[in-house]
């Protein structure tokens, strides 16, 4: 079997919703070609994503029984999104939404419990993708650079901003790749102060001054420190940047301004040895401001591709990382994550 067709899903850390994708895979000879054939968002209620926020602080049994029915309402999404589109799937590939993410103590969790999905969506289902490396030794991501070393291999670098910016790129024919500094889930955060779900096309960081005392904190935070290959949670995120960026004085559009130059910078400090085009993705593309100063900061040339494609690419992968799994083939790199060994990760359930 060379041709797959697989609904593809990803909740990020930032809570903007569920990226549904239905993807279509053809292996020919040593390549692989994909088609995006229809994709949407479905965004989270703020009760919703509340409550996923939550489950990092609940007790074993809510959690539980938050996990079996987050994975309900993930297969009657999927269901729904097939029959309105009039389509079929192979099976579904999820990613889920991550709540806890603590490599340095051999554990991560993602909820949406496989079973409950394949029952109420009908369809096989794999999931479950970053606990296999964990186990064995690894930081369990991140997990798309197989996805960019065989679906976007056009690119010098990869970059996604999501509510974590995290590149990829060949060093010595092997694929490095880890994550950078956070990006939306901490832009959200500052924009929430203002009431907003998060700053559109970075008007309110456009507005704001640089706050240099904020910027050599956050240059300072002990992450950027570490070797790749590296990763960050929610858990640290808030430790770390929240708690900072909350008590030090200035105006949101200041912070946000602020924050947006420590990306850049940050980003810069790991792409400024690389040439050629960057891929940026995920919904920080969409921020006006930061991409300018990423432009104004790194050396490369940045490509801002389709909607579709910086919407979606992390959902495409995802179903993609999905195919490799069904056809036991490697999916989960130990040059990316650190782990003893490459791997074909993720677990599959039947209806």
């Amino acid at each position: 079997m060379n041709t797959y067709r697989v609904a593809g899903l990803m909740s990020g850390t930032s809570l903007d919703g569920v990226d549904i994708a239905l993807c279509i895979f053809k292996k020919q000879r040593a390549s692989w070609k994909f088609t995006i054939e229809t994709a949407e968002t479905v965004p989270y209620s703020r009760s919703e994503g509340k409550l996923l926020t939550s489950l990092m602080h609940t007790d074993a049994m809510s959690f539980a029984r938050q996990n079996a029915a987050y994975g309900r309402y993930l297969g009657k999404l999927v269901k729904s999104f097939l029959d309105r589109n009039h389509t079929k799937a192979d099976f579904i590939s999820s990613h889920g939404h991550t709540i806890f993410h603590q490599p340095s103590n051999n554990f991560t969790t993602q909820a949406g419990d496989g079973a409950a999905l394949s029952i109420a969506s009908g369809l096989p289902v794999v999931c479950d993708f970053r606990t296999a490396d964990v186990a064995l030794g690894g930081q369990g991501a991140p997990l798309v650079p197989i996805g960019d070393r065989l679906l976007f291999n056009e690119y010098e670098c990869c970059l996604n901003l999501g509510g974590i910016a995290n590149i990829s790129f060949e060093k010595s024919e092997k694929r490095i790749a880890f994550d950078i500094c956070p990006v939306n889930l901490v832009l959200n955060h500052l924009a929430s102060e203002k009431g907003k779900r998060f700053d559109a096309g970075g008007k309110l960081a456009s507005k704001g001054k640089l706050l240099p005392k904020l910027l050599q904190k956050l240059n300072r935070v002990s992450f950027y420190k570490r070797p790749f290959p590296k990763s960050l949670g929610r858990e640290e995120i808030e430790k770390d940047f929240f708690r900072m960026l909350d008590k030090e004085p200035g105006s949101i559009e200041d912070k946000l301004h602020t924050f947006c130059k420590h990306i850049a910078m940050q980003i810069f400090s790991v792409s400024k040895n690389r040439k050629g085009n960057m891929l940026i993705t995920g919904g920080g593309a969409y921020n006006d401001f930061l991409v300018s100063q990423i432009k104004n900061h790194c050396n490369m040339e940045i490509v801002i591709p389709t909607r579709t494609i910086i919407e979606f690419k992390e959902a495409l992968i995802f179903a993609f990382l999905g195919v490799l799994r069904w056809r036991n083939e490697i999916n989960c790199l130990k040059s990316v994550t650190g782990a003893s060994r490459d791997s074909s990760a993720g677990a599959i359930y039947n209806p």
